[in-house]
């Protein structure tokens, strides 16, 4: 039992005592003493006046000489005004330790598999282009957001719907057909994603050059843009397409494939995947075949030019095209055959969209269209909406060739942190293969955790050479201190051995053990080693709160926060030279365990952390 749940339920005795009543856990409000005063926990005692009768100040009195006198945390305590500071027992904080030290997965609850199932879709990427810039915000969130879960105890299946049809897919096989000559992702050395992306510009490039040359004849710039020959044969392609024309779905199957292999290369590089992935060339039939039933149940309702509507405005909101005229599905019919698709793999009890802000109408009309057509999880599915990403340079556009591409931005990260890791002299005493690994882990740390750190829900500006920083907010901060933790233990485990026999060996990390537990227990700490006791132990909570929140952002912080502490107390205080051995045994225990913290925090970030640096 940690120190907040043994004070939380001492309080709760007290009042009960004291005032003759019981009072609910929520009406206890804990909190971190200000630093100005003494104490490490502070109770606000302005919601027991009703039941005490008696001013703040007398019943913070009362409650406080109860804790002293009942609870074996409560060493001492102070009252200002109705707020009681708790000083806590040397002690609560040894056992504190301890227990931390016991648990290898400390913050993190169990799965079983009574918890519920939960289903978080990210990527959704189109087959026209590679992923970019907003693909790898949206990456990193679903990612990191689908760890949170997991650490507080759901299951989780982690799924990518791939957009993989319309009228933008026929754009870039229009111009490969045109233009492209047999070209081929071995012919042309390119990873396929970029290949196709390559003719998703040509088309456009092409197409408003026939617009221009339609609007110098004298057609206005919305007839030209309908009129022009390419979208006309690229529209075509698409009704073709619809008709299962074996040509036009041969040479869709073979580009497509192309892409899948780039896109491959690209989420390997960035850490991420996933258990299921869907395709709207799969789920959009099925969406139509759940409009027609939820239309013959009397849900939604057909217009006199044959087009299926949703009516919302019981809701709020206005009329919702499903179906077309000419009966072809919208966006919104795909996401109702995913969900229907999904369904039938799943048993799902929760379901998390991570999509851009630029799309929560069309997640408040789904939520409520899956609800009318019985999904479970329709009403409460949660739209994770993110803001923007943009560089210093400005906003991107894919179809101009304009776009941060995420391969060339992870490269170019590797490439920065290892000019920066040997400008500062980290790589000493390494081999190439480990500069190749350490720079890797912190290119892609410092990309994630720049973007991570950020409250998902603000668009927000990456910039590249702020994000490679070994000091401040920053993952190359986090991993440089989780290196330094881990060096400092291993010259501590190599003065600890000898020369010995593997029995004697086991013998001597036995007692080293025992020595250090017992250093733990009866250590008198000091008020940073305290600090930190006390923060790690708030890594459960800040998990805890980040999957209520769905906020990965809370994570980073706190790894920011804790390392800073860390930094802080190492200036201050000597572990290896520390003044006993009582000293130094306890304060490798509490090395040990932050770097343990840091690692279990930053994987909820998809961020690994170098044992060297």
């Amino acid at each position: 039992m940690n120190i907040e749940t043994t004070i939380l339920s001492s309080v709760t005795a007290a009042i009960k005592e004291l005032y003759g009543q019981d009072v609910p856990e929520k009406m206890i409000q804990l909190q971190k003493t200000r630093s100005e005063f003494e104490g490490h926990l502070t109770l606000v005692v302005f919601p027991f006046l009703k039941i005490s009768r008696k001013a703040p100040e007398a019943t913070a009195q009362e409650i406080g000489l109860w804790m002293q006198q009942n609870c074996k945390a409560v060493e001492a305590y102070n009252v200002v005004k109705g707020f009681l500071n708790m000083v806590v027992s040397p002690q609560a904080w040894a056992q504190l330790l301890s227990d931390i030290d016991a648990n290898p997965t400390f913050g993190y609850k169990a799965s079983t598999d009574e918890n519920p199932l939960v289903m978080i879709e990210y990527s959704s990427p189109n087959t026209n282009k590679p992923l970019h810039l907003g693909h790898v915000r949206n990456n990193l969130l679903g990612w990191s957001l689908a760890k949170i879960m997991e650490a507080n105890g759901n299951r989780v299946v982690k799924t990518n719907i791939v957009n993989d049809r319309g009228i933008h897919i026929c754009k870039s096989m229009l111009a490969w057909k045109k233009w492209g000559n047999g070209e081929t992702p071995e012919t042309s050395g390119k990873k396929g994603d970029h290949l196709i992306g390559d003719y998703y510009v040509a088309f456009d490039k092409h197409y408003r050059e026939e617009v221009k040359t339609l609007m110098a004849e004298g057609m206005p710039e919305e007839q030209a843009k309908q009129e022009a020959p390419l979208i006309k044969e690229a529209h075509e392609m698409l009704v073709l397409w619809e008709k299962g024309d074996k040509e036009v779905r041969d040479l869709w199957e073979k580009m497509n494939g192309w892409v899948y292999e780039g896109f491959d290369e690209t989420y390997r590089m960035m850490g991420v995947s996933f258990d299921k992935i869907y395709y709207e060339s799969q789920t959009y039939l099925k969406g139509k075949a759940k409009v027609e039933e939820g239309l013959a149940k009397g849900l939604f309702f057909r217009k006199d030019d044959n087009s299926v509507w949703a009516d919302l405005t019981n809701e709020g909101l206005d009329q919702k095209l499903l179906l077309r005229s000419d009966g072809t599905s919208v966006y919104m019919t795909q996401d109702i055959g995913t969900a229907e698709m999904r369904y039938e793999d799943y048993p799902i009890d929760k379901m998390i969209y991570v999509v851009g802000n630029e799309q929560n109408y069309h997640f408040q009309v789904l939520s409520i269209l899956l609800d009318r057509l019985g999904f479970k999880w329709g009403k409460e599915l949660v739209h994770f909406s993110y803001g923007m990403v943009e560089l210093p340079n400005g906003k991107m556009k894919s179809r101009e060739g304009t776009v941060v591409d995420a391969d060339d931005l992870m490269a170019l990260m590797v490439s920065d942190a290892r000019k920066t890791s040997e400008e500062l002299g980290k790589f000493a005493d390494m081999t190439e293969e480990e500069r190749d690994d350490v720079a890797r882990i912190v290119g892609l740390g410092a990309l994630k955790y720049f973007i991570l750190k950020v409250d998902a829900r603000k668009n927000m500006l990456f910039n590249p050479e702020e994000s490679i920083d070994f000091n401040g907010n920053t993952g190359p901060f986090i991993q440089y201190t989780y290196a330094r933790i881990r060096s400092i233990l291993r010259k501590a485990d190599a003065a600890e051995q000898s020369p010995s026999s593997p029995g004697q060996q086991a013998v001597q990390e036995q007692k080293g053990a025992e020595n250090a537990q017992d250093s733990m227990l009866s250590y008198p700490y000091n008020g940073k080693e305290i600090e930190l006791i006390q923060k790690m132990n708030e890594f459960a909570a800040v998990v805890e709160q980040a999957g209520k929140d769905y906020s990965p952002s809370g994570i980073a912080n706190y790894c920011y926060e804790l390392t800073k502490l860390f930094n802080q107390f190492y200036h201050d205080y000597s572990i290896l030279n520390a003044e006993t051995e009582e000293a130094k045994q306890t304060r490798l225990v509490l090395a040990r365990n932050v770097a343990k913290v840091l690692k279990n925090g930053m994987a909820l970030l998809g961020i690994a952390v170098p044992e060297r640096m």
